[in-house]
C-alpha cells in the first residue's frame, strides 16, 4: 500500500514536472484505426513528445464512448504502457463530426500521406508546424486517410523514405512525424514566453 502511493506520487510529481513542456493546441487525431496495439502506440507517443490531446474516429464502435473508460481498459492500457492514464482522448463516431468539432475551435488540420494531386505536399522536416491550433490525422493502416479528411487540410506532409519498402507502421509514422513538430511547436513556445 506504501510502495502504491509512493509510486503515484512519483508519477504525479513527473506530471507536473512535464505540464510545461506539452505543446498546446496540438491534437493528433486517428482516422478509424484497425488495431488496439496501433492505438497505444500512438498514445505512448503523444504522451511521450508532449502532444496535448489525442481524438480518435472510430466509425466500428470498437473503443470504450467515455475516456475514463478508456483509462483503465486494459486492451489499451498495457500497448500504451500505461500512457492512457495520463493522456486526454476523446472519441468521435465519424470523420465528419470530429471534423466540425475542430473546424469550431479553430484547429487547422493536416493530414500524413504521400503526395496527393491537388494538394500541397510537404516534406516533414521542411513543413512549418507553429500555427497556433493544429489537428494531425493519421489514416488507417490499410486506407490511409479518407477523402474527406485530404479535402479538409491545409496541406498533406510526407517523411522522405529511401528504402525498397516506402511504408512505415502507424506507431512508427507518428512518432516520427511528431518528433518534429513537437520540436519546433516547443522551439516556438520557449521563443515566445522566453524560456531557454
Amino acid at each position: 500500500m506504501l510502495q502504491d502511493q509512493s509510486k503515484k506520487r512519483a508519477l504525479r510529481k513527473r506530471a507536473d514536472e512535464v505540464k510545461d513542456f506539452k505543446c498546446k493546441n496540438l491534437i493528433v487525431v486517428l482516422e478509424n484505426p484497425k488495431t488496439l496495439k496501433n492505438i497505444g502506440s500512438v498514445v505512448r507517443n503523444v504522451n511521450a513528445l508532449g502532444a496535448e490531446k489525442v481524438y480518435i474516429v472510430d466509425e466500428s464502435g470498437s473503443l470504450p464512448d467515455d475516456w475514463q473508460d478508456m483509462r483503465h481498459w486494459n486492451p489499451l492500457v498495457k500497448p500504451s504502457a500505461s500512457a492512457v492514464k495520463w493522456s486526454f482522448v476523446k472519441k468521435f463516431n465519424s470523420t465528419a463530426s470530429c471534423l466540425e468539432h475542430l473546424e469550431s475551435n479553430k484547429f487547422e488540420s493536416i493530414a500524413t500521406s504521400p503526395h496527393v494531386k491537388g494538394k500541397v505536399n510537404v516534406e516533414l522536416g521542411k513543413g512549418n508546424y507553429t500555427q497556433k491550433r493544429l489537428a494531425v490525422w493519421f489514416g488507417n493502416e490499410s486506407k490511409g486517410l479518407s477523402e474527406q479528411v485530404i479535402e479538409s487540410s491545409c496541406f498533406c506532409i510526407n517523411i522522405p523514405m529511401f528504402g525498397i519498402v516506402e511504408s512505415l507502421n502507424l506507431g512508427t509514422s507518428s512518432g516520427i512525424v511528431l518528433y518534429e513538430i513537437t520540436k519546433q511547436r516547443r522551439e516556438f513556445q520557449d521563443r515566445k514566453y522566453g524560456r531557454s
